[in-house]
């Protein structure tokens, strides 16, 4: 296992994220379970590990491990870093959030980007928005895009069982999505990576889920539920959501489009 070796500094949003260089020799921006966050590394983890299983344009991640006589040395890690393994996502550099860019003609992954809406939809990520893309400049007005930060899937960084076995099946209020989806050439694509995700197998869920450390106080209870939504909402949920957005969402902005050409 890697281990820190450099504390750079504290990085903004309210998932009190830290930015380490570990032994590895990498950057790494790195979450703490946390009061009042107690779902978020479980929530990562499983994000991360299927959004990668899916092909997604997501960093590579992995779980860590900050000793004790490393994080009493960082003064921003206060109560934080109680347990014993933390989650860390691979640091992007010279990268800009959505907020930050004020033009995009391109984006060289646009194939992406249905796969990352659909995504969304099938683990209720309530949390995609323009802080939480990432667009790395390839060069003029030409950028490939990042997906970051799934802290809030299964629709909350605090959820209960209760509530993961009740998602609701609506619509999400995303700018990003509608920002994302004026860069998807066909809306076939979306059934596509719907059916990447219908086929992905029981067991692949299972074992990420299972894999989430002890520490991190997922009830084997919240674990099966966490997979009997996953598989739920795909087959049941899923796609009357994709139709739903590409009818209300997709098709009306590339109608517009069409009418301005």
């Amino acid at each position: 296992m890697i281990m820190p070796i450099s504390y750079q500094r504290k990085l903004d949003g309210k998932s009190n994220a830290h930015l380490i260089t570990f032994s590895d020799g990498k950057d790494y921006v790195v979450k703490c379970l946390q009061q009042g966050f107690e779902k978020s590394l479980p929530n990562e983890w499983v994000g991360y590990c299927l959004g990668r299983y899916l092909g997604l344009p997501i960093p590579f991640a992995r779980i860590v491990e900050i000793p004790r006589e490393f994080s009493s040395q960082i003064p921003e890690f206060t109560g934080l870093c109680e347990s014993q393994f933390q989650f860390a996502s691979q640091y992007v550099p010279d990268c800009l959030n959505g907020h930050e860019v004020s033009t995009v003609l391109k984006i060289t992954n646009n194939r992406d980007l249905a796969g990352i809406i659909v995504f969304d939809y099938w683990l209720q990520n309530r949390d995609r928005t323009r802080k939480n893309v990432l667009f790395y400049k390839e060069s003029v007005n030409s950028w490939k895009l990042w997906a970051i930060d799934h802290a809030e899937i299964f629709g909350s960084y605090d959820w209960l069982q209760a509530d993961i076995e009740k998602l609701p099946a609506r619509l999400l209020k995303s700018a990003t999505h509608q920002q994302l989806a004026r860069f998807i050439e066909d809306e076939n694509q979306f059934y596509e990576q719907l059916e990447i995700i219908q086929t992905t197998p029981i067991l692949l869920m299972e074992e990420i889920v299972e894999l989430i450390p002890d520490d991190w106080n997922v009830t084997k209870d919240e674990k099966k539920a966490m997979v009997t939504a996953l598989v739920t909402r795909r087959h049941k949920v899923l796609p009357k959501l994709i139709e739903r957005f590409i009818k209300q969402r997709y098709r009306p902005l590339h109608m517009k489009g069409k009418e301005k050409d």
